[in-house]
Parts: structure tokens; C-alpha cells; sequence
């Protein structure tokens, strides 16, 4: 029987060559195109600032501390010309917020009406419905906002033949006046009750969902938020002396005084930015309910549950899922299509900024902020919505 020959470990001359392993050649070529990048993004970067000294543009953000020496004309914290640059565009920034925020839960209320409305048995109605998706789908979201700009300054009367569809609320070409609340301590207090409340309707709803899954008896979740979320302000504002002073608008002359108005420039990008976004948030509703199997309506309903029941327990739980991916590039959507409030003179942040670049001549940093803000409104978003995909999304055992 011949020796048994023994098996050396391979040496370190045999191993196999880093480029030929597949990991380390990744990590290689990630290296190589991240240094590609940083250099041409160096190059450009000390190009630009040369070409400018040699042009003798200044350069940098020292300029927004400077006096901005002109006027806003509506911003939701105080604001006067004497203000600094710096305060200016974080005024536009603050418009731009107010209408995302309230467009996106305005679309989102609108879109799910019309998509649940898309399917339903009337005929008539499902119609209509499918009809305003088809019409707001088809004509572009600017075109929205030019028509109801002009209808607000063009067919709308003047203050004093002002539309009055209901006590202290006018419509004019001055846009909507609605009263407002006199400043109150009280206030406050409610919107820290009202915080509160939903907190507490949070901790409720996962009780009662262990308690549900550990016994099998059902808690009326819904009744009991409702009450914490109305009842809590509601006590907030009997403590403190239930306050009342409501100030009305008046006409004095040629225009109203007192109550809150809302420029026909502001109403006009809401309704613009709603109803063409509300149209494609009604498709993805639409898909995302009937992306649920129909043997889940029927199980539902031999159970004795009533068509609200279904809809509201079994199918838009489900349909969730379906819906969040597509409803989040359509909440980001229609951020982004807030810009074009410039386009008829409401003073966002692209609009703040243009007039600061035109008065200062920073193009590259006016740019390169309007840039930054509109990431950071999109990745705050996205973010959100992408943990609130992970709440819904099924989680299999």
C-alpha cells in the first residue's frame, strides 16, 4: 500500500488574486466611481467659484443676513421689509409647508371619496365619479391653476357685491373671508389636549388589539376615540372659561376688515393642486380595493357585517398596502408641483427666492437652497410614509 501523502494548506503565493474575488472587486469599483465623483464634483465647484472671482461676484451666504427690503404679501409668522433675507425665505418656506400639508390631507380625504365612489353600485354616480378622474387627469396641473386664478379675479365680484353663502363667510375677488377667533390662552391649552388625546386613542387602539387577540373580545375602539379626541379640547375649553369671541368681517368701504382672509392667490394653488392630484389618489384607491380578493367582502358580510363594516374592517385594511407605495410619489407629487404658485404670484419658496436672487445676483446659492428644501420636504415625506408602510404592510409569522 503506497505512503499517504499529506496535503499542504495552499500558501499565500497560490491564494487567489483580490480581483477575481467578487466582493473585493465590488468594493473596488464603489471606491473607483465615489473618487470619479468627488473629483469631478471638486472640479466644477472650484471652477465656478474662480470664474466668479474673476467676474467679481461675491460669493457664499453672508447675504442672508442682510436687509431684505421687500414685502411679503401674506406669511403665516410676522414679517416687514426691514427683515432680513435669511427670515424671508423661511416665511416662503412656511407658505410652501402650509400648502403641502393642507393639499395633501385635503387630497388624500378627496381621492379615497372619489375612488370608493369609482366602485360603487350607482350607476350614476360611478360615473361621475370616473369622469372627474378622466377630465382633472387630462388637463395639466398649471392650466388648473390659471383657471382658477382667473375665476377668482375675473368672474368673482368685487367686495361689496361680495358672495354671502353663510353668516361672517364672503367670497369676492378678494378671495375668502371667514371669521376668526380672538387670541385666547385657551387655545393653546386645547391643541395640548387635543395631542394628548390622540396619544392616549394611540395607546388604546394597541391595547385593545393584544386584549382582542389574547381573549377574542372585541373593545369599541372607534367610539372611544372619538370621545378622547373630541371630549378632551372640549373639557380643555370649559376650564378655561369657554371662551366665545369670535371676530366677524365687515366691509368698511372698499374692503373687508376683521376676520381671516385667504388670498385668491393661495385659494387658487389648493384647488388646483387638490383636485388634479385627488384624481390619480382616486385610481390608486380604486386599484388597491379591488386588488383585495373578493372572498375576503364575502366572508366579511357571512358574518352579518354591514357594507360600511366591510369597507371600513376588512377591505381598506387590505388595500392599504396596495395603496401606500403609489400614494406616497403622489403626496411628493404634489410638494413638488407647489412651485408653480410662482406662476401666478403666490409667495413661495421658489418665489421668495427668485426675488432675492434678483435683488442680490446669488444665483448658484438661490438655486442650490431652493435645491435643499425641496430634498428636505421629499425625504421628510418619503420618510413618513415609508414607516407608516412598514406599520400596515402583513407581517407573516
Amino acid at each position: 500500500m503506497p505512503p499517504v501523502q499529506k496535503l499542504n494548506p495552499p500558501s499565500a503565493q497560490s491564494a487567489e488574486p483580490f480581483w477575481l474575488d467578487p466582493r473585493k472587486r465590488a468594493v473596488l469599483f464603489q471606491a473607483f466611481v465615489l473618487g470619479l465623483v468627488a473629483l469631478i464634483a471638486w472640479y466644477l465647484v472650484t471652477n465656478t467659484v474662480e470664474n466668479l472671482h474673476r467676474q467679481k461676484i461675491a460669493t457664499g451666504f453672508g447675504f442672508l443676513q442682510k436687509e431684505a427690503a421687500f414685502e411679503i404679501g401674506e406669511s403665516v409668522i410676522p414679517y416687514s421689509a426691514a427683515d432680513t433675507y435669511a427670515r424671508a425665505l423661511l416665511v416662503g418656506a412656511l407658505n410652501t409647508v402650509k400648502v403641502a400639508f393642507i393639499g395633501i390631507v385635503l387630497t388624500v380625504i378627496l381621492g379615497t371619496f372619489i375612488g370608493i365612489a369609482r366602485l360603487s353600485g350607482n350607476w350614476l354616480i360611478a360615473r361621475l365619479a370616473a369622469v372627474y378622474i378622466e377630465v382633472m387627469q387630462d388637463i395639466p396641473v398649471l392650466l388648473q391653476l390659471f383657471f382658477w386664478y382667473a375665476l377668482f379675479y375675473e368672474t368673482l365680484p368685487g367686495p361689496r357685491n361680495a358672495l354671502n353663502p353663510l353668516t361672517g363667510v364672503y367670497v369676492c375677488n378678494r378671495g375668502l373671508i371667514i371669521p376668526a377667533v380672538d387670541p385666547h390662552p385657551a387655545w393653546r391649552i386645547m391643541a395640548l389636549a387635543l395631542a394628548a388625546a390622540m396619544v392616549v386613542a394611540w395607546v388604546v387602539r394597541r391595547w385593545a388589539r393584544r386584549r382582542q387577540d389574547r381573549t377574542g373580545q372585541a373593545f369599541p375602539v372607534f367610539r372611544v376615540s372619538c370621545a378622547l379626541i373630541l371630549g378632551a379640547p372640549l373639557l380643555a375649553w370649559l376650564a378655561m372659561g369657554s371662551p366665545r369671541a369670535v371676530t366677524l368681517p365687515e366691509l368698511q368701504g372698499f374692503n373687508f376688515v376683521g376676520g381671516k382672509t385667504l388670498s385668491p392667490e393661495f385659494m387658487a394653488v389648493l384647488l388646483g393642486l387638490v383636485l388634479y392630484t385627488a384624481a390619480f389618489v382616486a385610481e390608486i384607491v380604486r386599484a388597491g380595493i379591488q386588488a383585495v380578493g373578493k372572498g375576503q367582502r364575502e366572508a366579511a358580510m357571512a358574518l352579518g357585517l354591514r357594507p360600511a363594516q366591510v369597507l371600513r374592517l376588512v377591505i381598506l385594511p387590505q388595500a392599504l398596502r396596495v395603496i401606500i407605495p403609489p400614494l406616497t410619489s403622489q403626496m411628493l407629487n404634489l410638494t413638488k408641483n407647489s412651485s408653480l404658485a410662482v406662476a401666478i404670484g403666490y409667495p413661495d419658496f421658489v418665489s421668495v427666492a427668485n426675488t432675492t436672487i434678483n435683488q442680490t445676483g446669488q444665483s448658484i446659492e438661490g438655486v442650490a437652497l431652493i435645491m435643499v428644501v425641496y430634498l428636505f420636504f421629499s425625504l421628510s415625506t418619503s420618510a413618513f410614509m415609508n414607516w407608516y408602510n412598514k406599520k400596515a404592510k402583513l407581517v407573516e409569522r
